[in-house]
Parts: structure tokens; sequence; C-alpha cells
């Protein structure tokens, strides 16, 4: 069969520090004996730049590879990011209507974004071709953490028509899957298949068993350091308690000169891996309503075997508990943070590498989800 896979936002290898869910998933395709072609973006979503990559491709050849023409924006929320995403979507369908290709007997499409999704339902009836929907994150429902509360009712009035659009995309898709539990009820769809963002594990650490105490505790954030994560509450629990050390790793707009809270910006693949080796404990510092069920982050605290503090409840707080590898304090609340930390660190070491075995190995999650999209 032929797979045309669609998202803009994944780093691609060489850019970033591990490969990410969409290239997991078109490898897992080739190893089932499909061809793939993998549509994406040329430009970075993570560093708002034209993508590094370019000049890398053709160190790539187990699928091809198609880079469409996008203008940039420079913050995750505004108007230029979603003309952005329209002129992405629109180029895409003119790149994908080219004389020469192969008709694909499958499309596999990320949503978001909802304009490139609505794409994906075209060409599928165009191709005549199965539309798959891969829910990687709640549009429009994640936005309207973003706004004050009292803006609540404007904003899901504005978000109206998106909502409905959205809709319409999960209940025209042939078949809906997503990254998490969670995401079931906003597609309004019986059939959905969970398959989890997932992390390859053949570059972590299962030997990693920490002391259950030490005198100074060292947490670490890495990621994005945009408004959708709480670094403030963090920086000040760290601030507030002298035997805490914080390490920052990422891009974005956040800045601190706290004491004993380092900042290292973007750091490359064994770069980041020392960073966790010398930490104890990863923190996700989201808000519970950002609808995000598992985010990167607990992939990678996990294969590290670091002891995992989150805000997030649902399907992360049930597997940390589960698994004895972590806590969940409430968003926003130093006490409760500094509380969760001090439980994580009486907990025996290396127990999140166990749940990264059992419950986040990439490959079986990727050939799973290529049998169910392909012999379902």
């Amino acid at each position: 069969m032929v797979v045309w896979i669609q998202n803009p936002f994944d780093n691609l290898p060489g850019e970033g520090y591990r490969k990410q869910r969409y290239w997991m998933m078109a490898e897992a395709f080739v190893r089932a004996g499909h061809r793939v072609l993998y549509w994406t973006s040329d430009f970075s979503h993570a560093t708002k730049a034209p993508r590094r990559f370019c000049a890398q491709m053709d160190l790539f050849t187990a699928f091809d590879l198609r880079l469409v023409p996008t203008p940039p924006y420079w913050r995750n929320v505004g108007l230029a990011r979603l003309k952005s995403h329209a002129a992405y979507a629109a180029a895409w369908r003119r790149a994908a209507l080219e004389d020469g290709l192969e008709r694909p007997d499958v499309i596999v499409s990320s949503l978001p974004t909802i304009s490139a999704a609505e794409t994906a339902l075209d060409l599928a009836r165009h191709f005549g071709a199965r539309s798959v929907i891969d829910v990687q994150d709640a549009w429009p429902e994640t936005f309207e953490r973003l706004v004050p509360r009292a803006f609540g009712a404007l904003t899901r009035l504005v978000l109206r028509p998106a909502a409905a659009r959205a809709r319409r995309i999960y209940r025209e898709a042939d078949l809906v899957t997503g990254v998490s539990a969670r995401y079931r009820a906003l597609t309004g769809r019986d059939e959905y298949h969970l398959a989890y963002l997932g992390i390859e594990l053949d570059a972590g650490n299962d030997s990693r068993w920490r002391r259950p105490y030490r005198e100074v505790t060292r947490l670490v954030y890495s990621g994005n350091l945009g408004r959708t994560y709480d670094l403030a509450t963090l920086v000040r629990a760290v601030e507030e308690n002298e035997d805490l050390e914080l390490d920052i790793a990422g891009f974005g707009e956040f800045r601190c000169e706290a004491p004993r809270v380092r900042c290292h910006g973007f750091l490359s693949a064994p770069d980041l891996a020392a960073l966790y080796d010398e930490c104890d404990i990863g923190v996700i510092p989201m808000a519970d309503a950002s609808w995000v069920g598992l985010p990167n982050k607990i992939f990678d605290y996990a294969r590290a075997g670091l002891g995992i503090v989150s805000s997030l409840t649902g399907e992360s707080a049930a597997l940390l508990e589960s698994y004895r590898c972590g806590a969940t304090y409430r968003p926003g609340d130093v006490a409760s943070l500094v509380a969760a930390i001090r439980r994580v660190a009486m907990l025996e070491g290396g127990a999140s590498r166990k749940l990264c075995e059992r419950e986040f190995d990439a490959r079986l999650i990727y050939d799973e989800y290529v049998r169910r999209v392909c012999h379902d």
C-alpha cells in the first residue's frame, strides 16, 4: 500500500534530540512493507526558523519526504500562526495534486491543524483513499485556557466555527486515532484507536538506580518555554527551598536568573541525556485544562529513569501512581508542588523506566497502529 502521512510540527532527525511520533509511524509502515510519503512543513515550529534538516534529506532513504512551503510565524498564539496554517494546507493541496506522485491508499493526517486535516479528507475523497485522522492535541478547545476567564464565553463564541469544523472532520474520517484516551470524548466516535506518543527504548539507561534521598534534589524541565507551561510556579518553589535546584532546557520566551536555576537553552541529544543523568526529578508544569493527556516529557523522563512530578490528572496521574514513580500536584500551587517533590524524592529510583518499558515502547505502539490502520 501507498501511505501518506501529514504533520507540520514534529521535529525531524537532525533537528530535535530524538525521533517523534510521525517519523516513528512512517518507519513502522515501512517495516510492514508499505511505501510512505511523509509531508511536513519547511518551517520549524520548535525553533521558529527554516528547517535545518533540509541539507540532510539524502541521509534518510527508508521513505520519501516532501517539505511544504510555509510562511513563518513568531508566536504560538496569534493571527500570524493561523494564516501560516491556512497557507500550509493550501500549499500541501497543490503539491499533492501534482502529476507523477503515487496515488495514496491511506492518508494519515494529524489534527492539529484543522485546515490541513480538512485538506486530508478532501484529498482522500479525491484519490479514493482511506482517511485516518490522528488527534495529537485538542483544537480548538485548548485555546480556551490561553485567554482570561472573563472572556471565556466570548472565546467559545469565536471558536465555535472551528469546533464545528473539527466535529465534521471526526465524523467524516474513516478512522480516528489519538495520543490520549481523553480525546475520545472530543471525537464523538465509538471507534477510536488509542496510540500513545511513545519513545524508542534502545537509547535509554535501564541500569539507572538513584539513592532514595539526597541533600540537594535536582529538578529538570525540558521542552517548550512558552505560555503553555507554568514555569513561574516551579521557579518560586526553588527560590523558597534551598535544597532544590532546577535545570531548564528548551526553546521559548521564558527567562530566569533566580538562584539555583540554570537555563541551558536547546541541548543536543547527548547533552540532554547527560543532563537527565545528573538530575533526580523531571517536572511537567501544565494546567490540567490544557486537555493534554500524556505529553512528550513524560516519555523522556521515564526513559531516563527520572522521578516525575506532574500537574496533570487523568491518564498521567494514574500511570505515575500505578508504577509508583511520581506524584501529582495542584497547578499554580507552590506548596502542593513542593510536597509532591518531597514524596517523589523518597521513592525507589528507576521505577519510571519500568513504566516506559511496559507502556511506552514506540516499536510496539506503532506496529500495532499500522495493523489497525491497514487491516481493519
